[in-house]
Order: C-alpha cells, then sequence, then structure tokens
C-alpha cells in the first residue's frame, strides 16, 4: 500500500524523481530572489504571488542561500506563507531558524520560551532574523507529502546544509 498516495517506490524517488527535483532546485537557485521580498510588513501572501506568476501558496521546498552558498533547506505545504514566518515570525515556533542562529551565536541551558523572554537572547534572535532578511532563497513545488519530507533530507544531504539542517525530534 502506498504512502500518502505516493506512486512510487523508494527506489524510483531515489534514482529518477528526486534527481529531477534537484535539477529544477539547482535551476531556481540560480535565479533565487532576496527573501526580503518576503519581509514587507503589509504585503501579504496574496499580494507577493503574483509577482512569482502564482494562482496561489503551494507545496514544496526551499532553499535559503548566503552569499549564494545553500544554507538552509525547508519545507512547508504553504511555502510563501513560511518564507514570511522566517523573516517576519517574533517566537521560536514561527521563525525556528532564526531561533537556531540565535542559539548558536548564544548557547543557552533554559528552555525555548524562557530564552525568548530573555532581553538578550531576544536581541540575538531579532539580529539573526535580519540575517535572513539578508539571505536570498530558491523553491519548487513537490505536491505529495511523502515525496516532500524525504525530499528535504535528500536535498539537505546534497546540498551539505548540516549546518543547520538536522533532524533530531525534540
Amino acid at each position: 500500500m502506498a504512502i500518502d498516495n505516493c506512486k512510487y517506490t523508494f527506489a524510483e524517488l531515489a534514482e529518477k524523481n528526486f534527481p529531477q527535483y534537484m535539477a529544477g532546485l539547482r535551476l531556481s537557485i540560480k535565479q533565487s530572489v532576496p527573501m526580503s521580498q518576503f519581509a514587507v510588513k503589509g504585503v501579504g501572501v496574496a499580494t507577493l504571488l503574483p509577482q512569482f506568476d502564482l494562482p496561489s501558496d503551494f507545496s514544496g521546498c526551499y532553499v535559503l542561500l548566503d552569499g549564494g552558498v545553500p544554507n538552509y533547506v525547508g519545507i512547508s505545504r504553504t511555502v510563501f506563507h513560511r518564507l514570511r514566518q522566517h523573516v517576519l515570525g517574533t517566537s521560536h515556533y514561527d521563525a525556528t531558524f532564526a531561533y537556531r542562529i540565535a542559539f548558536d551565536r548564544q548557547p543557552h541551558k533554559t528552555t525555548r520560551s524562557a530564552a525568548m523572554a530573555n532581553k538578550d537572547f531576544s536581541a540575538t534572535f531579532l539580529h539573526a532574523r535580519d540575517d535572513i532578511r539578508g539571505m536570498d532563497v530558491a523553491f519548487i513545488k513537490i505536491k505529495n507529502p511523502l515525496e516532500l519530507h524525504v525530499f528535504e533530507a535528500f536535498c539537505a544531504m546534497e546540498l551539505d546544509t548540516k549546518k543547520w539542517n538536522i533532524f533530531a525530534t525534540h
């Protein structure tokens, strides 16, 4: 029985589908766009979509690039909404990448919520979020949930984003 109605075997995904997705993502990387486009307050997803000739938000994989170098791979069922969270989010729940960068810069031994309540850590978080606004992003559509989730790990390994992409659960 197929998981999430995926019609491919794992071997087919690994040998055919993922390399095709990766080729599409590499092309998107060459045409990446500034994350600052997603950070304009008052400019929501509905306003952004026509700028990219898209009818609606979409399920897919995105790569954040720092100076053209892949830095972080993420997935979402609503990519544009998620990108806005990365650059406008105010908590460790919605701006998780900014939180991880802040933790790298200012480690702590407390809970995430307690760290975010700390004035110094919160300032580090906001600075990290600003740093993400200075990055670029590339993305591709992937509709099937199983393909999307497995491709995230494939892509992170392929693009060597091991500093920020970890798959340990918490």
